[in-house]
């Protein structure tokens, strides 16, 4: 196993997936959840992450290709998504979640696109495509699922959190949550429109 493309795969998706800043959001939308519901969203959302990062590990640029699809337009839907839940915590619209939503909160948007986002997506199908021989992909898949381990973590002990701060420290906690969820969805979207003007721009 090559331990220095291991290492370059583990810090570049733990820099993108940013556990640390995860954990607000995270709370902001588990918060009230019981504990035991709390934690199941925690590994339903690295378990998804993990499936959307290695579906297009092994077959992203086919897919997306199929699909007609450019990555630009993927990290545009990406932040779209996150426009609403932004809005939903800013609004108080998220504050009683039901044991349905759940699930839900778990997969959109912690799963993705926070965790398995654009930058995320991207980043992996280059190490892929760089890739030569077994060792390489063996770093790769450990590097992932690394990343995944340490996510998982944080999120899943991020109830000390909700312990300290309370239901008001928590309501707080969602504003600020949201607007923080509504710049990085408003990046995405700008980064998007941004590839686009440079793609038309070059076959002008």
């Amino acid at each position: 196993m090559d331990l220095k493309l291991l290492g370059e795969v583990f810090v570049t998706l733990l820099v993108i997936t940013d556990p640390p800043g995860m954990m607000p959001i995270f709370v902001a939308l588990t918060g009230p959840l019981p504990a035991r519901d709390r934690n199941r969203a925690a590994w339903q959302a690295v378990a998804l992450a993990l499936g959307v990062i290695v579906v297009f590990a092994v077959a992203g640029q086919t897919l997306l290709d199929y699909l007609h699809v450019d990555l630009p337009a993927l990290q545009a839907a990406g932040g779209l998504l996150l426009v609403l839940v932004a809005l939903e915590l800013l609004t108080g619209k998220g504050d009683e979640p039901s044991g349905q939503s759940t699930s839900n909160v778990a997969l959109v948007p912690l799963g993705t696109p926070l965790l398995a986002g654009p930058g995320a997506i991207v980043a992996t199908m280059l190490f892929v495509q760089q890739a030569e021989g077994l060792a390489d992909y063996t770093a790769i898949a450990a590097g992932i699922i690394s990343v995944m381990i340490a996510v998982w973590i944080v999120l899943r002990f991020s109830g000390v959190i909700v312990k300290i701060l309370r239901p008001g420290g928590i309501e707080v906690l969602t504003r600020i949550a949201g607007l923080l969820l509504a710049a990085i969805a408003v990046q995405l979207i700008a980064d998007a429109v941004a590839a686009f003007v440079r793609h038309f721009a070059h076959t002008v």
